[in-house]
């Protein structure tokens, strides 16, 4: 979620072992929200499938921030320089290599979206970028959501609950519409009007931070309870991680799991 004073970042912690299209289990701990340069106001988060070989997303993101860490001689960005595009074309070209130097690769269907956000330096406007590997595709570079100067919620994964909170529709919509008839040239302008008509904007250029992070937890919460109740593998679950990204006090973690008592969390950063 983007509003003026920051970026949002949450996510469930359910991570689907998937083989054959058959969901074999689904685990409950995953770390899907990371701060990517550690000190400067850069988070990313991802959804899709968790691993990359025997590698977890998670751990190919902690790997990545150890690179984008070091000095500039060795292979770091510059912290008085650096750009969210330079970031995220850096994980773009990690996430490649690491894919296609797989042996095998997963089987088809699968999809990873990894999304990079935060402040460049010396700038006070958020942007968000995002990379997509699709059946063994990449699609393209990184690539900037639009609305560098207003506010916006994004979401991917499970998008159902969403869809027809947020935009009025489900997602299954427009197949229902051609099936039915409808000519394949006027479903654009139709699914256009039917957003206007019917859809929720609950985000706005002035929200204040905490309302934000309210917001984004909702949302997380009513897409992890839809997706309860279905038919099917709770494959959105666990518990909410949320971080914050603003140009003033950089990344903040607001809540994430702990992978041990709370009193015994001597280091706080682990995740």
């Amino acid at each position: 979620m983007k509003v003026h004073d920051c970026l949002v970042f949450a996510a469930d912690s359910a991570l689907s072992l998937v083989q054959g299209g058959q969901t074999l289990n689904v685990y409950s701990h995953g770390n899907k929200v990371f701060n990517l340069v550690r000190g400067q106001p850069v988070c990313a988060m991802f959804c899709g499938m968790g691993n990359i070989g025997r590698s977890s997303i998670s751990s190919l993101a902690k790997n990545l921030r150890s690179q984008l860490g070091r000095s500039i001689d060795d292979g770091g960005i510059n912290p008085a320089e650096y750009t969210i595009q330079q970031i995220a074309e850096r994980t773009r070209n990690y996430l490649f290599e690491r894919y296609h130097a797989l042996p095998e690769k997963p089987a088809f269907p699968h999809s990873l979206e990894f999304f990079v956000g935060g402040y460049s330096a010396k700038s006070e406007t958020a942007e968000v970028w995002k990379i997509v590997i699709s059946d063994g595709e990449f699609a393209g570079p990184a690539q900037q959501f639009e609305g560098f100067d207003s506010s916006y919620v994004l979401w991917s994964g499970q998008p159902e609950a969403l869809n027809r909170l947020l935009l009025g529709y489900s997602q299954h919509l427009p197949d229902a519409l051609l099936a039915a008839g409808l000519e394949p040239d006027r479903l654009l302008p139709i699914m256009n009007h039917v957003r206007s008509a019917v859809g929720t904007s609950l985000v706005s250029d002035p929200m204040p931070t905490g309302d934000a992070i309210a917001l984004a937890d909702f949302l997380v919460g009513v897409t992890k309870q839809y997706v309860h109740f279905l038919n099917g593998a709770d494959t959105v679950g666990g518990e909410t991680d949320i971080a914050t990204v603003t140009p003033h006090e950089g990344f903040r973690w607001i809540r994430r799991k702990h992978f041990y008592p709370r009193d015994l969390n001597l280091e706080t950063d682990h995740a």
